[in-house]
């Protein structure tokens, strides 16, 4: 079973995390870290998401971010799905 939708705010602040399967790396060299940033990038001129912060690791990242317009789901899928 799926989780439930969240629920997104215009001006929320959201703790994200995502980790790799089976807990396998994401990130395999500073190229892919380089390209991931890239993405958040983009994702700030595309969507409006304010990043306050991040953290990336060998198998996950966390971000700190902003939601003005309260489209989190959008944000989301353009990182992860890039």
């Amino acid at each position: 079973m799926g989780r439930s939708l969240r629920i997104e705010y215009p001006c929320a602040y959201y703790h994200v995390t995502s980790r790799g399967n089976e807990r396998n790396n994401i990130f395999k060299n500073q190229r892919d870290r380089v390209k991931f940033l890239s993405y958040l990038e983009s994702s700030v001129i595309r969507y409006g998401a304010v990043i306050h912060t991040y953290c990336l690791m060998h198998n996950h990242y966390h971000l700190l971010l902003e939601t003005p317009l309260g489209n989190l789901s959008q944000i989301m899928q353009h990182v992860n799905g890039a």
